[in-house]
């Protein structure tokens, strides 16, 4: 972990550079010049140190950006002999690439800590019995031994057995998988109540969450190989400011008054300097990155900002992000002659000692059950139990079959719901309908992007058909299902690939596909750590309207910001030819430079007041979720 800024010594030499700059200006002021001169050399030598060498090695290798222009113009100035002025050039601009180093480095600290969820070690089925292994040492068609409760070590396929597996932590999705002999399973998934013996398809240093984790620091190490907004202006700028400051100098010894020119180049290349085209952005990110973070908006990097305010496309993680990630009973279809507080009731009774997801739903649904008799699971398909002499039979469509209620139950799955058929002695008495229902904002948010002109996409590892049920109650018409975390990071490299993209999640198995996107969003303060690592910007809230609201405040920041630019760059063409003719020497250089640095900051602190649409959405109350009536379901 970084330490907190006070004690990062990667903000050091800034702060040497500002404590120097500062004194120095106080002795100059005082009437003490040689101390000061002193001071501020020193000031100019630790600001310089941050970002010189790094400009000299960019050059070697061909690349020019704003740090060499920064250099340029400081030893233009000490060539000119004002020192305070190289200075304060570096201070700001040291100051500001420290800042927004330690935010990237941030961004990518905690992703090993996907691995914790492989087991150190695993059981393998061996010709003289069971040994104990390193999960490492796990190669493919070996055949592990996966008892209840304990995680599987790397990608498989159940050749005996039969349980539910809980694959929260890797694909995001709250419901367990019911898994048997030739079902596929993923590694980090958790076992559920039966002992499985797994064929591996992936040697335990190579599966899909050794993937997650390389996959993740391959997005990283791309999007850091971006350039910003200001190195894409300076780019052309550096060459053409030395060829002409070269010409100027030449132009002098051919006419005979090399010396008059030279310090007319030397002039010309401080009135080029890009002083405002470097505080340019630096002030507006940083004001309008502290303006979102009052309203749990935590954007990480100014390029992540930059990014934030070009998105045209989002792409939304279904459970825990859209959804609430807390399956909920929301039908009861009760068979004749049964009544919905009985089915409810039976239900409850028996699940009532059950810690399976779909167990917490039923029960909340009938609070008050008293809990059954006799209670056995049966991995993979259900739980029986016995209540006043009735036997109890509760389980998926797979186990027990639903009779005369298969249309209904069809219906209930073709809206998204997990259906639970419920026996009692040997006959159907209801289906229960469990769903991981929509958080009550998601359609407003989705409606609020699409005003922006900002298309939806969802991405999720759940079945196509329970995908579908919820993004049209959502409003999003491009669905991709089933998939997996390389999966949805092939889908959103595909469309960076045509436009800006978002990604927003909130799981270990989101990671990728956040660190791929244009911009990786993670939601709320339950989001998987991975997530939130792998993330650009992070919300602290769970109200997705921030999404949108988000987004709106980074366009508005990112035209302060090209208006800074512009400002800046406007500055230099008319400070060039004044400075070339010899209008103005270095001090009327230095007073517009200072004058156009108040402007571009004063600024750029407007993306701090008032970002209207987030404090809109902070004030705006959630929107309650409408009541199911369970008999009726099928008519909303």
């Amino acid at each position: 972990m970084r330490p907190p800024w006070w004690r990062d010594t990667a903000l050091l030499p800034s702060a040497i550079a500002g404590v120097f700059l500062l004194v120095g200006y106080i002795l100059e002021w005082t009437g003490v010049p040689i101390p000061a001169v002193i001071l501020q050399a020193i000031a100019l030598v630790a600001g310089a140190y941050t970002f010189v060498p790094g400009a000299i090695r960019r050059l070697l290798r061909g690349r020019l950006g704003v740090g060499l222009l920064m250099t340029i113009a400081a030893v233009g100035a000490v060539l000119l002999g004002h020192v305070g002025e190289a200075a304060a050039l570096a201070f700001l601009f040291s100051l500001a690439e420290a800042l927004e180093d330690r935010a990237m480095d941030q961004a990518k600290e905690g992703l090993r800590a996907l691995l914790s969820l492989i087991p150190d070690t695993v059981r393998v089925s061996r010709l003289g019995g069971d040994v104990t292994i390193p999960a490492a040492d796990v190669r493919e068609l070996d055949i592990l031994v996966v008892g209840a409760g304990e995680r599987i070590a790397t990608d498989g396929v159940v050749v005996e057995g039969q349980s539910s597996l809980d694959t929260s932590a890797v694909t995001g999705e709250s419901i367990p998988l019911e898994v048997g002999p030739a079902d596929p399973v993923i590694a980090g998934s958790v076992n559920g109540s039966a002992t499985l013996r797994i064929e591996a398809t992936a040697d335990g240093r190579d599966n899909s969450l050794t993937q997650i984790v390389a996959l993740v620091e391959q997005a990283h190490a791309h999007k850091g190989d971006r350039a910003r907004l200001a190195d894409r202006i300076a780019r052309p700028l550096v060459p053409a400011v030395l060829i002409l400051a070269a010409l100027v100098a030449l132009f002098g010894v051919l006419i005979g008054d090399p010396s008059t020119w030279i310090e007319r180049a030397l002039v010309v290349l401080v009135a080029a300097s890009p002083c405002a085209l470097a505080i340019a952005v630096p002030v507006t990110v940083i004001s309008a990155i502290g303006a979102a973070s009052k309203f749990g908006v935590v954007i990480k990097s100014g390029e992540a900002f930059e990014q934030l305010g070009t998105i045209r496309a989002v792409a939304l993680d279904k459970t825990g992000t859209l959804t609430r990630n807390e399956p909920t009973v929301i039908d009861v279809q009760p068979a004749t002659g049964t009544t919905r507080d009985d089915l409810l009731a039976w239900a409850a009774a028996v699940e009532a000692t059950s810690t399976h997801p779909l167990a917490a739903a039923i029960t909340a649904a009938a609070p008050g059950a008293i809990a059954a008799t006799n209670v056995t699971e049966e991995a993979g398909h259900g739980i029986t139990g016995q209540i006043n002499g009735r036997t109890i039979r509760i389980g998926n469509t797979r186990w027990l079959n639903p009779g005369n209620l298969r249309i209904t139950a069809d219906t209930m799955a073709a809206q998204g719901m997990t259906v639970v058929v419920v026996e009692t002695d040997r006959q159907i008495a209801g289906l229960i309908g469990v769903r991981d229902e929509l958080r009550p904002e998601s359609a407003e948010t989705v409606r609020m992007l699409h005003d922006q002109g900002i298309e939806t996409i969802m991405l999720t590892g759940d079945n196509d058909r329970t995908a579908r049920a919820i993004a049209q109650e959502a409003g999003i018409t491009d669905v991709r299902a089933e998939q997996l975390p390389k999966d949805k990071a092939d889908a959103i490299a595909a469309l960076v690939a045509s436009r800006p993209t978002a990604m927003v999640g909130d799981g270990i198995n989101d990671a990728p596909a956040l660190a791929t996107a244009t911009v990786g969003i993670a939601m709320g303060v339950k989001g998987s750590a991975a997530a939130i690592e792998s993330a650009d910007v992070a919300f602290t809230g769970h109200d997705l309207r921030f999404i949108p609201g988000a987004l709106a405040h980074a366009k508005r920041g990112r035209r302060i910001m090209t208006t800074n630019i512009g400002l800046a760059l406007a500055i230099i063409v008319v400070l060039f030819p004044l400075a070339l003719f010899g209008v103005l020497g270095l001090a009327g250089v230095v007073l517009v430079h200072e004058i156009a640095e108040i402007v571009v900051i004063l600024n750029g602190v407007r993306a701090a007041r008032r970002p209207g649409v987030l404090r809109q959405v902070a004030f705006m109350p959630v929107p309650r979720s409408e009541p199911h009536a369970p008999v009726n379901f099928a008519a909303r």
